[in-house]
């Protein structure tokens, strides 16, 4: 992924460690003495009294819940601001002696001497943290349907009945016939709450579909490989949000956490698991998808081919390694058709 641009011609650095109530600066100048450092209240009324007292300055703080509505305030007073990735700031995270202010002072250190090794995250618009949102919310009523579904299996089961095995979404339709009598009066009620959540879940997929065509016309295009449907087009589209961050296709793989980690040192260069950075629901949904392509129901297509390769004689850890294989595949696929526009051809390796 290309770099994001650091202004050189800054003088002052602030570190801002951000609580949830107060939140820790430090304002260093371009030999590294501090000029000031304080705590302040995590509101917009006080932090933009700070920012707008200060001259432009780099402006250093952890990717975290705030970190949107503060670098927006922070770029409105003509600040630089650099959202660090918390995988990168182990001298905070396992310091030895870690408190708000010295967490503050690393975090201005840091970005005075080298911003470049804090690797500053891309803030999302305004548009795509919406549809986030939405896909969010969607997911959580599914866990929470999940969660239900089991309890009253459990329970059931626990008083010897079974229930027939169905899918989750007609659950509480076919349930109540198999309850027994004394688990009626608790049973009954989360029926209820699953046909309620099962009005919620589809309410949200209409939204989702709407969503993709006015604000991400994009996914039409993502949804011409085997796989994709709306939630995933709409998440990645949403995720990456501009192809033109990536110089390679093959870079976001790696992005989203679905290429090996590398730990070389000397000759060792052990083979390693897969990083798990980036987007965990995004590469949750990509690994979804290539068990659907590797699956009974999907037609033959060059990404089909490239996992049965892979799976080899069929054992569980083969196929495992042949799901993550064409996850990543697939991620890199979706961004070159995003980028090109192109028409998806299954068989290209084959008309080669």
């Amino acid at each position: 992924m290309r770099n994001s641009i650091i202004d050189p011609t800054l003088t002052q650095t602030v570190g801002l460690d951000v609580g949830d109530r107060h939140s820790s600066f430090c304002l260093i100048d371009s030999g590294g003495e501090i000029l000031e450092e304080s705590r302040i209240a995590t509101s917009a009324e006080a932090l933009t009294g700070l920012f707008a007292r200060l001259e432009p300055s780099r402006v250093v703080l952890e990717a975290c819940g705030h970190v949107h509505w503060i670098a927006k305030l922070a770029g409105e007073h003509g600040h630089e601001v650099i959202p660090a990735n918390p995988r990168e700031l182990h001298l905070i995270s396992q310091g030895g002696r870690k408190s708000d202010r010295n967490d503050a002072r690393t975090l201005a250190r840091l970005g005075r001497v080298a911003p470049d090794l804090l690797r500053p995250i891309k803030l999302r618009s305004e548009g795509c943290r919406a549809s986030r949102s939405l896909l969010s919310a969607r997911d959580e009523l599914v866990e929470t349907r999940t969660r239900l579904v089991t309890f009253v299996r459990g329970q059931v089961k626990s008083f010897g009945g079974r229930i027939p095995g169905c899918s989750a979404g007609c659950f509480h339709r076919r349930a109540g016939a198999h309850v027994p009598e004394i688990l009626c009066e608790v049973v009954t009620p989360i029926l209820d709450v699953l046909a309620q959540l099962e009005t919620r879940i589809r309410a949200y997929d209409r939204q989702i579909e709407r969503v993709a065509e006015e604000r991400h016309p994009e996914t039409k295009v993502l949804r011409q490989v085997d796989g994709v449907g709306p939630i995933l087009s709409l998440a990645f589209a949403a995720t990456i949000e501009d192809p033109n961050r990536f110089s390679s296709s093959r870079t976001v793989g790696s992005y989203v956490g679905l290429a090996p980690r590398l730990y070389e040192s000397g000759t060792k260069s052990p083979q390693l698991s897969i990083s798990k950075c980036g987007d965990r629901y995004l590469r949750r949904l990509l690994v979804n998808a290539a068990a659907y392509i590797l699956g009974p129901l999907a037609r033959e297509s060059d990404l089909r081919r490239y996992g049965e390769r892979i799976a080899g004689s069929g054992s569980q850890r083969d196929k495992a390694r042949a799901r993550i294989a064409v996850a990543r595949k697939l991620a890199c696929l979706l961004h070159h058709l995003w980028r090109t526009g192109s028409v998806w051809d299954r068989n290209y390796q084959l008309a080669r």
